[in-house]
């Protein structure tokens, strides 16, 4: 049997894989794009490159399940690979950015030419998310003209190997008073093209319990973890039975930070009655990159300094979202699986945090990146980061 020629060999590192339920030092190696192993001492070839990352955390690549990345093509959109090798985020998914209408060219002069993973819930709107800035806003879900279901369906089916799902926004500020009617549009889609659907909510109308009745097992239900108006607790800090109800049929809750959808108010109450999102995802865009949001470190540091485990919050930006995407391979540090991983630390200090209503809270934490494995090769190191060296 012949021996594998590792490319790379991440060195004693903390390893985080909740895909193995595994937390211990160890070493990961790549080989060809993907892992080629993991455990103790890895044996190294003679062209094999071995990085340093004893005292730092490896986990697999992390995937920030909703941003915008639709860079130069929407108002909205960031450079994925500026955002991913600044925040150890290997897998953007940029949700809804794009509709049928414009995404031969996200397709074609951003996911294709950037080194970083994109993949995307496909608007059902025909020109995705088009009137996003700090003097325009226009909800692209208001006017049922700009509803295309049959050419969603069409692009969807023949774009499977990047449109993982399909996207709707409903609320008061992207429907108006179009109530569910986008959503439904949108649902005829997921079920004739087979994929899950994951729909924003805002203020109402609809309501929050009204979508979440429409969502089937596997979709997701962004900004999860809003304030008043459409928060899914009680004033009275209990969870909504509806909340409860979706989740035991399989609905997905993820995060969505962004800049008007994550509340510590929302997130204490849920967490208090254990009550845990599902994934944690930043919705990153150019209205909060610089702030409330800024990425999905900052957005797991939150969890962190909120009570939640460390490797409970690399789970839902890992393994989790992976099973979100129906995409096994990603999110794991099993052999075979994609060649991805992030390199942190989790520094101790006082740090502030500011959620979307402008409260701040003081952190004891804040997770920090500190390099990235893409595709099997390093890709980077953050500047001054003593981790990730060339060994000898």
């Amino acid at each position: 049997m012949t021996a594998v020629t590792h490319d790379l060999i991440l060195r004693g590192g903390r390893v985080i894989d909740p895909s193995q339920e595994f937390d211990g030092v160890a070493d990961v190696a790549f080989a060809d794009g993907k892992v080629s192993a993991f455990g103790p001492d890895l044996p190294a070839g003679p062209g094999t490159e071995i990085r340093d990352v004893a005292g730092a955390i490896v986990t697999p690549g992390l995937i920030d399940l909703h941003t915008h990345v639709y860079w130069g093509g929407t108002s909205l959109g960031v450079d994925p690979d500026d955002y991913g090798r600044l925040s150890g985020v290997t897998t953007s998914i940029d949700t809804g950015s794009a509709g049928p209408g414009n995404w031969p060219g996200f397709r074609k002069h951003v996911i294709e030419r950037v080194e970083a993973r994109v993949l995307a819930y496909l608007h059902v709107s025909f020109a995705g998310i088009f009137g996003f800035s700090k003097s325009i806003m226009v909800g692209e879900s208001e006017n049922p003209r700009l509803m295309a279901p049959a050419e969603a369906a069409r692009v969807a089916d023949a774009n499977r190997d990047l449109v993982v799902g399909i996207k709707v926004r409903v609320g008061l500020h992207a429907s108006g008073d179009q109530g569910t009617a986008p959503l439904n549009a949108a649902l005829q889609v997921a079920e004739e093209v087979g994929m899950p659907l994951m729909a924003h909510i805002d203020h109402p109308p609809p309501s929050y319990e009204e979508v979440l009745a429409m969502l089937r097992p596997g979709d997701v239900l962004t900004h999860a973890f809003r304030p008043f108006p459409n928060a899914p607790c009680t004033a009275q800090g209990t969870v909504k039975r509806a909340v409860i109800e979706a989740r035991e049929r399989g609905v997905l809750f993820d995060i969505g930070h962004g800049m008007g959808s994550f509340s510590f108010r929302t997130a204490r109450v849920m967490l208090a009655q254990g009550f845990e999102p599902d994934t944690i995802s930043s919705d990153v865009h150019q209205l909060c990159i610089d702030g409330p949001a800024f990425d999905l470190v900052t957005t797991m540091s939150k969890f962190l300094c909120l009570g939640m485990a460390l490797p409970e919050v690399v789970r839902r930006s890992t393994v989790n979202a992976a099973f979100a995407l129906r995409r096994p391979e990603y999110g794991s540090l099993k052999p075979g699986s994609l060649g991805d991983a992030a390199i942190l630390t989790v520094r101790e200090g006082a740090f502030d945090y500011v959620d979307v209503v402008g409260e701040h809270m003081t952190g004891n934490r804040r997770i920090v990146p500190e390099g990235v494995v893409l595709k099997g090769r390093w890709w980077r190191s953050s500047e001054g980061s003593p981790f990730g060296r060339i060994a000898s």
